[in-house]
């Protein structure tokens, strides 16, 4: 017997509520709806879901608030989460992302694309890996908490969601030279217009986090192309 994905859709419009459930319904997913974020938490207390579909304002608050209080819940770190608002301000979908969102889709919307985001994300999230340390010289990157550790336990910190999946990418393409729009492209998806500025902003926190470490000389600038890992 096929056990059906289940989707916790947390959305104060009953329209598209409906919508949502019905259309996840056809497409095998089963359902659950939560009117706000009371509501919401209790359904993530009593039971997991495999995605859960997330508006941004909601009667008792902000939806982008409570993601970011899921992210710090170990039980819920990986949890998939798509946006699904209509704020489509650049800045909003940077909160959104950076929040810890899987994807950020803006209203209105097409039920299709959504549930072919949904079975991206699923296929992303699905194999239970095994905790990865990624070596950098004298320490070494967790891929399953982010967090960055001398390997001598003598210093730790985690990284944000942005900034690990940068980290990530160029040291394990290490001695390469990326441009900007290969590295949004990478970490925030072809699908959203960042301005490629954007990158520089992150490079700058990650460096400054990594100048703690002693490695903020392996990200080196590249004139007129972006950036590389040097190894």
């Amino acid at each position: 017997m096929n056990i059906q994905p289940s989707v916790l859709i947390v959305e104060d419009e009953d329209d598209i509520a409906e919508l949502l459930r019905f259309g996840l319904s056809r497409a095998g997913f089963a359902t659950e709806w939560a009117k706000d974020l009371a509501s919401a938490r209790a359904a993530v207390k009593k039971a997991l879901p495999d995605v859960v579909i997330l508006d941004w304002m909601l009667p008792d608050g902000e939806g982008v608030a409570w993601l970011t209080e899921l992210r710090r819940d170990q039980r819920c770190a990986t949890l998939p989460i798509l946006m699904l608002t209509a704020r489509a301000q650049e800045s909003d979908k940077l909160r959104g992302l950076e929040g810890g969102a899987d994807d950020y889709i803006t209203k209105p919307f097409s039920p299709k694309e959504l549930i072919a985001r949904i079975n991206t994300v699923l296929r992303r999230t699905a194999p239970q890996h095994i905790v990865q340390i990624i070596p950098i010289n004298d320490c070494g990157l967790s891929d399953d908490d982010h967090t960055l550790t001398k390997n001598d336990g003598s210093l730790s910190e985690t990284l944000g969601n942005t900034e690990f999946k940068l980290l990530k990418y160029l040291i394990t393409h290490p001695n390469k030279s990326y441009s900007r729009a290969q590295l949004l492209d990478y970490v925030w998806g072809d699908h959203i217009y960042i301005e490629e500025r954007t990158v520089d902003v992150h490079i700058l926190r990650l460096r400054k986090t990594l100048q703690r470490f002693g490695l903020e000389q392996n990200i080196e600038t590249v004139r007129g192309i972006g950036y590389r890992w040097t190894a």
